[in-house]
């Protein structure tokens, strides 16, 4: 409750200094108001004033002009000496009468009246000369211009004109006074406003001070009771946190050692921050011993064929912030010296931000996986050379469609066509009555029993070779699955020269039947 009176009065205060600030403002305002009008008025009397002396010293000017011109005239004879006063003749009635209507004194008035017939006496004088001079009478015009009535007309002009310029400038010379004695008048005005101004700013300012060391004093003893409270709480959230980072390290822990494949974590630069247990057993390095160092320290790799150092992936990942993975025939060195193939890729850590700040390496023994894939390799290339010596050419085709898969070389001889011209070929290139009864080229019709293949024999068919050339073969197919796809394998012997023998027994059988008994009786049996 005492606060609260303090604060009211307090405010009370501020708006009572703030309402004399505004006062004295607009005071100084109303007062620099009236000032400035006196300075424009007093502005545009002088520049009023310095106009009309400055068209009457035109004027005079003019007459000067016009008089020098005539006399020059007069004296040459030559018309270019009268231009100037041609050029004002006209214009130095109505230039006087123009300046009668803008001079404001009475007395000055007077004085451009008198002139008037001044005027008008000079001007007929000088063109009575001129007309003389025309007239080609130089003596008659000399002798007005000596006369003295010229020039005793000018000297009146000009005492008149002089009587004029001197009231015009004393009321100009008045005017600046006036003008100098208000912009005084200004210049103190601002200068007590300023003042004026200056102490309120300082007593407000003093005034705001004074509440506002009393306030902070009271909100700092609401502020410690809060940053209390505040403290509490975050020491409470802090201890929450810790708690479930353990239990996240623990948990990240124990995911790392559950991986089947090694694990090799790294800060941005590259140095190693964490192992799982079957990286530790690859590289021989434990957790405790690899942390801190140089990735490349611990991850140890050469290439198997030319054994040079192999670049390993984690700086690419860093530097580019993508997946990166290792060439094949890789090898890992332990600490130890022992050796073993690994496949291996790497991907960045990124922060919320999407900032990379590490990599993480995982890899693999995959000695026993090369070693199989090489069995494997071995295998195959074994079971093709046993296919490339075999006498009989076979033919692997898919069931459905009959498009020849594989070929051995004793096909390639028979048929005259390389592997590739046969591969993705129909069978029935080879074969060409399979292209009738809708067969297809599939060999499922020529499907040997599991007697004939025991015995050998297999079915008789026409091949044709690539030149055309048709020649007996005998074939004999066999069913296989790979990887869910049903296929043929037929297995072709040609037989042209055994149909060459049987055609020659066969003659020489007939031709000994026909000098026997005609009851006997000889046969070749034939395959079928």
């Amino acid at each position: 409750m005492v606060e609260r009176d303090f604060f009211l009065k307090a405010a009370h205060k501020s708006l009572a200094a703030l309402a004399g600030a505004i006062l004295l403002a607009a005071l100084g305002v109303a007062v620099a108001f009236w000032t400035f009008q006196q300075i424009e008025e007093a502005a545009a009397v002088r520049k009023h004033t310095n106009a009309v002396v400055a068209s009457a010293d035109d004027w005079l000017s003019s007459m000067v002009d016009a008089e020098t011109s005539m006399r020059g005239y007069v004296l040459t004879g030559d018309e270019l000496f009268l231009q100037p006063y041609l050029a004002v003749r006209d214009g130095i009635a109505p230039h006087l009468q123009q300046l009668s209507k803008i001079t404001l004194l009475g007395a000055s008035l007077k004085h451009l009246e008198a002139v008037k017939p001044l005027m008008d006496a000079r001007l007929a004088h000088m063109a009575k000369t001129i007309e003389l001079r025309r007239n080609h009478d130089l003596p008659g015009a000399l002798a007005l211009v000596r006369d003295g009535q010229g020039k005793q007309l000018m000297d009146s002009i000009r005492v008149e004109m002089r009587s004029f310029l001197r009231l015009e400038e004393g009321v100009l010379a008045q005017r600046e006074a006036e003008f100098q004695d208000s912009m005084r008048h200004l210049f103190s005005l601002i200068v007590i406003i300023s003042l004026f101004a200056m102490l309120l700013l300082l007593a407000f300012a003093w005034l705001i001070h004074r509440e506002t060391q009393q306030r902070l004093r009271n909100l700092v003893h609401l502020e410690t009771q809060h940053l209390l409270e505040v403290q509490e709480k975050t020491n409470t959230q802090l201890q929450q946190a810790n708690t479930t980072l353990l239990a996240s390290e623990e948990s990240l822990a124990v995911t790392l050692d559950s991986i089947g494949d090694a694990v090799i974590a790294t800060d941005a630069e590259a140095r190693v921050t964490r192992l799982n247990p079957v990286a530790e057993e690859l590289t021989g390095w434990t957790q405790a011993e690899a942390v801190g160092r140089p990735v490349q320290e611990v991850f140890h790799i050469i290439n198997q064929e030319t054994r040079q150092a192999a670049l390993i992936p984690v700086m690419d990942t860093l530097v580019h912030g993508t997946i990166q993975g290792l060439a094949n025939h890789t090898l890992l060195i332990a600490r130890d010296g022992s050796e073993c193939a690994i496949a291996d890729s790497c991907a960045p850590i990124r922060d919320r931000n999407g900032q990379v700040i590490g990599a993480v390496l995982v890899f693999r023994n995959v000695s026993k996986e090369y070693a199989v894939q090489q069995a494997l390799r071995d295998s195959a290339a074994l079971v093709q050379t046993i296919l490339n010596t075999v006498a009989d050419g076979i033919v692997t085709l898919h069931a459905r469609g009959g498009i020849v898969e594989t070929v051995n070389l004793a096909a390639e001889h028979m048929f005259g066509y390389s592997a590739a011209e046969l591969v993705g070929k129909n069978f029935s290139l080879l074969i060409p009555e399979l292209d009738q009864d809708q067969r297809n080229g599939s060999l499922e019709y020529y499907s040997a029993s599991d007697e004939a293949r025991a015995s050998g024999l297999g079915r008789e068919v026409l091949g044709r070779r690539k030149d055309g050339s048709a020649f007996p073969l005998e074939i004999a197919a066999s069913e296989m699955w790979l990887g869910g796809q049903r296929y043929f394998t037929g297995i072709l012997r040609d037989i042209t020269t055994r149909k060459q023998v049987e055609e020659a027994l066969l003659k020489a059988g007939a031709s000994r039947s026909s000098t026997s008994a005609p009851n006997a009786c000889w046969a070749m049996p034939r395959r079928t």
